[in-house]
């Protein structure tokens, strides 16, 4: 199980975020067969889910990083974004598929697909392994979800309170007495 007291309980398995990454990587090889492709992952949150995916997708690729800051130490957005690490590659004439951990207000990931299609892409698409519609503010299209989760505050497969929580395997929700202060 897991030796973690602050965890109130796990949302998905490990098996059940494998299964679905491995579905997300079979259908990305199905829709971008014979295109460059670039994968651009999201730091820090996104680095376990798109090493995982990369393994999935039958198909020559790329990929990239971008760091960017909206949130700080809090559990909200500032809904203000700072691109902290840019591409280091150009994506020009390229089929760009954003990486995400989570989608939660969204004004991060549309201000980073606004960005990325301004410079001159073949496409750009959207990939998250988790997607809170419920606090969507940002209008925007994704194209690929692996899990709609409830309004809670997660952790685990990438995704951290204050830097911690990371490498948990499976996806958990914290007790609110963790991160209320």
């Amino acid at each position: 199980m897991h030796e973690y007291k602050e965890i109130r309980e796990i949302l998905l398995t490990e098996e059940q975020i494998q299964n679905r990454i491995r579905e997300l990587g079979a259908d990305i090889t199905k829709k971008w067969a014979g295109k460059d492709i670039v994968l651009v992952g999201i730091l820090k949150g996104s680095a376990i889910f798109m090493a995982d995916l990369a393994r999935q997708i039958d198909l020559p690729l790329s990929f990239d990083f971008m760091a960017v800051s909206s949130y700080g130490s809090s559990t909200t957005t500032s809904g203000v974004v700072r691109v902290l690490k840019d591409l280091d590659q150009s994506i020009e004439g390229k089929h760009v598929i954003i990486v995400e951990d989570i989608i939660d207000s969204g004004y991060t990931l549309k201000y980073i697909y606004e960005l990325l299609e301004d410079r001159g892409t073949a496409s750009v698409s959207i990939v998250t392994l988790f997607d809170k519609p419920n606090r969507r503010k940002a209008k925007m299209d994704v194209d690929m979800v692996g899990f709609t989760l409830p309004d809670e505050f997660v952790v685990g497969y990438g995704l951290d309170f204050a830097e911690k929580y990371r490498n948990l395997p499976f996806l958990a929700v914290l007790n609110e007495e963790a991160y209320s202060g």
